[in-house]
């Protein structure tokens, strides 16, 4: 009975193997596509401050969310982002920038002290998704401080890319959306290129006190000479 089980029990050991296998089955990662930008040519070009750049709190993680019909979120099981969305946007948000204005004085928020940018993009990305059957979707807002810090642009921008359906061709789409918003974005920031240089306001010097009077004496009178009478009245 026992020779009889055992090509019985080895079938079942393979088939619980397989089981295992399917189960434990790698899930995809990953990453947006920055393109190919190239380098920047000019090393002295116009400094600018990216950031902060705030990402809508629903991706801040390494799921990857699929837009329902009903308007819901809901994680993929078959794909997953590799590391930090938040930081892979930064990351293709820069180089593609820095690219579209051809300068290597790009920096991410916080600068260090000794850097003065040009423009300040202040920018606020609060939709970044797509899913099976829905196209994918940007929304962003940014803002333009110039070099004295005063507020020179504004826009809220809509972006939409179509798909095929997989998980692959939806992060291309998503890739393309931020690719879309750095044209538009470098657009804006153009004609703050030749913003003129503020000359520095020179100090206004302290007003000037009057110099106190020296003392003086007063001069004495002496009685008349000619021994003349003091007439009262």
């Amino acid at each position: 009975m026992t020779v009889l089980r055992l090509p019985v029990v080895l079938l079942l050991s393979g088939l619980l193997g397989l089981v295992g296998c399917t189960a434990h089955k790698p899930v995809p990662l990953y990453q947006l596509d920055a393109g190919s930008p190239g380098v920047p040519k000019q090393a002295q070009g116009l400094a600018v401050l990216l950031g902060p750049v705030l990402i809508a709190d629903y991706l801040q993680r390494e799921a990857f969310l699929q837009r329902q019909t009903d308007g819901s979120l809901v994680p993929a099981d078959d794909a997953r982002w590799a590391g930090s969305l938040a930081a892979d946007i930064d990351q293709v948000l820069l180089r593609q920038l820095a690219a579209r204005l051809d300068s290597q004085r790009l920096v991410l928020a916080p600068a260090h002290s000794g850097f003065t940018p040009d423009v300040q993009v202040l920018l606020n990305v609060s939709r970044l998704d797509s899913g099976p059957d829905h196209p994918a979707v940007l929304e962003a807002q940014w803002r333009l401080l110039d070099r004295s810090g005063q507020l020179r642009d504004s826009r809220l921008v809509r972006l939409q890319e179509p798909h095929d359906g997989s998980a692959a061709d939806q992060v291309q789409a998503q890739s393309r959306l931020l690719r879309q918003l750095v044209q538009l974005l470098g657009d804006a920031i153009e004609p703050l290129r030749n913003q003129p240089i503020a000359e520095a306001s020179k100090p206004t010097p302290p007003p000037v006190r009057p110099s106190k009077p020296k003392n003086q004496e007063i001069p004495r009178l002496s009685p008349p000479r000619n021994g003349g009478e003091v007439l009262r009245f």
